[in-house]
């Protein structure tokens, strides 16, 4: 029996690390050596993260501080932005592989980067030795590196909804693509503020990037489209996105064409499943039964008579949209099989 992968979590106090805690803890592979949190340092990770409280023969792990970390073989980064960047040189040093969970090696172009994100990175020459972080589009890349990137959760749904009709040649070059993402208050991450305050919360309806959202940045990179725009709303749901997508086909584009793209897109995806259904309150994607898988649903309605496309995406944002899809790329770049740990479907009802 081969000895398991020694793998740590660098910030691993916020929702992210905790649902990459809550996965590696049943990867058959990996055993967790290390989780660093400043503000919890010393608790055990199940104060912060009460669904991971230990049962009969499991660690108990405890928190520690950046300045204990040791080496590992796979070192993950749930740090807020910025800071990968300015101690990725450290990182390295300590593991031989990194899976960054921010946006700070998403963005290849440094004027766009520099754009999107307000100022200069820090490690620019860093940025080409990341592989971008979603396996449905960059798989072999993540299986030959060292190094890679995270996917933010609305760029993930963006794409997923919109790769195949894109790769199928179905899409105007001359018309705009507006992507309206509905998203859950765990997007925001795990510190309050006045915005998250139980009773401004409760029942809003929030445009909070109407233009301009960082990972637009993103969609444009992989699609190699330059007018798509995203519009991202929260509303009253925890776990979730919806990505929207309005785009126009060529003349003549049928819902048989539609199909054709979307199984040659994901056809032997295994996380992607095509939601297209005729009958049933389930007929397009929806989050809700997506909650802490690793799936992406995906559909779509065309108009003929006018050519316009709704394609549609559903993701869990800390599942496919971060923790799952960072721990689906340490699979890929270790060779093991792509879903291992990954297995849970969803319930209904929830």
């Amino acid at each position: 029996m081969t000895a398991p992968i020694r793998v740590s979590i660098v910030g691993g106090s916020g929702y992210g690390g905790g649902e990459l805690l809550r996965l590696l803890l049943g990867h058959p592979q990996v055993e967790i050596a290390q989780v660093t949190s400043e503000s919890h340092a010393g608790d055990f990770v199940h104060s912060v993260h009460p669904n991971l409280r230990p049962t009969a023969g499991r660690t108990s792990l405890r928190f520690t501080t950046l300045a204990e970390l040791q080496p590992c073989d796979v070192v993950f980064l749930g740090l807020p932005h910025g800071e990968a960047q300015r101690q990725i040189e450290r990182f390295a040093a300590l593991a031989e592989r990194i899976v960054d969970l921010s946006a700070d090696f998403r963005v290849r172009d440094q004027a766009v980067y520099e754009r999107y994100y307000g100022a200069p990175h820090a490690a620019p020459a860093w940025v080409t030795r990341f592989a971008y972080g979603l396996p449905e589009v960059n798989r072999d890349a993540i299986r030959n590196t060292q190094y890679v990137s995270g996917v933010g959760c609305n760029a993930t749904a963006s794409l997923l909804a919109l790769l195949p009709a894109a790769r199928a040649g179905l899409l105007l070059a001359d018309r705009p693509i507006v992507v309206d993402l509905k998203v859950g208050s765990s997007e925001g991450g795990a510190s309050a503020s006045a915005a998250s305050h139980h009773p401004e919360r409760a029942g809003s309806v929030r445009s909070f990037a109407p233009t301009g959202h960082r990972h637009e940045a993103e969609v444009r990179q992989v699609l190699g489209i330059g007018d798509v725009f995203l519009s991202v709303t929260s509303i009253e749901l925890v776990r979730g996105v919806l990505a929207t997508a309005h785009a126009w086909v060529r003349p003549g584009v049928t819902d048989k064409e539609l199909w054709r793209a979307y199984r040659a897109a994901y056809g032997s995806e295994p996380f992607v499943r095509i939601v297209h259904d005729r009958s049933g309150i389930y007929r397009h994607p929806e989050p809700k039964l997506l909650a802490g898988t690793n799936l992406a649903d995906v559909g779509w309605e065309v108009d003929p008579a006018t050519g316009r496309l709704v394609a549609l995406a559903a993701i869990d944002n800390l599942g496919k949209g971060a923790a799952g899809t960072a721990v689906q790329c340490m699979n890929l770049m270790l060779g093991f099989d792509e879903t291992t740990g990954l297995e849970f479907t969803g319930l209904h009802p929830v």
